[in-house]
């Protein structure tokens, strides 16, 4: 299963080409992804409040593929892949229609307060297994 998030392009994305600056598609995939967290039903803020556990980046595989420009309408889909014990990995495109823009493969990691690995929470991880 994937979730879907759409936004639109604003001035303020576009770089002097009228394009959309190459860092800001990472922008849209991390709201996509925090969308898509939120609506698994898990609350980043309490999370890290009671138990010091936050997701970080590990990694991102990104391939520009064509560019948006302003106004455009865009739809970020993220489709989770495999969930390890510390590691989820995803797949997020960035669409506009049925026209492939963006894809990226993310390694995001669980980290305890200390900033070292940790384990997902049982109940994030049955979430997420209940979402694929």
């Amino acid at each position: 299963m994937s979730h879907r998030f759409a936004l639109r392009v604003y001035y303020e994305d576009t770089d002097l080409a009228g394009i959309v600056y190459y860092a800001n598609y990472l922008k849209f995939i991390e709201r996509a992804r925090s969308e898509w967290v939120r609506g698994l039903g898990v609350d980043q803020a309490r999370l890290r409040a009671e138990s010091g556990i936050v997701f970080a980046v590990r990694r991102v595989e990104a391939d520009y593929l064509r560019p948006a420009v302003f106004d455009d309408l865009l739809e970020v889909e993220t489709r989770l892949v495999e969930t390890g014990g510390a590691r989820i990995l995803l797949d997020q495109e960035v669409r506009r229609g049925e026209e492939r823009l963006f894809a990226a493969r993310v390694v995001l990691v669980c980290l305890a307060a200390d900033g070292r690995a940790a384990r997902l929470p049982a109940e994030v991880r049955q979430k997420l297994v209940q979402a694929a």
